[in-house]
């Protein structure tokens, strides 16, 4: 390994190299969940008929994302409480 220059601990870049990648993933997540959101969405304002598949998908998303704690669980528990609304009144 290199030496390091004064003041820099091997520790904290390793870190450092952690949350890059963690921050990817979790970016990554985001974005997908995000995109099926859309999808959803757009499903039920043109009434299509896979709207109940893209739902139960949707939700087990967002279920992931809470269990990993890359969005708080109040947060997901809003997002999912808002689709259904929309749903509910779109039907």
């Amino acid at each position: 390994m290199a030496k390091l220059k004064t003041g820099r601990h091997t520790g904290a870049l390793k870190e450092a190299r952690k949350n890059r990648k963690r921050r990817l993933v979790n970016r990554q997540m985001k974005d997908a969940a995000k995109k099926q959101i859309k999808a959803l969405e757009k499903a039920i304002s043109e009434k299509s008929g896979d709207v109940a598949k893209l739902l139960n998908s949707t939700q087990s998303i967002l279920d992931k994302l809470a269990k990993k704690n890359i969005y708080h669980k109040n947060k997901i528990s809003r997002m999912k409480s808002q689709i259904s609304s929309k749903l509910a009144k779109n039907a």
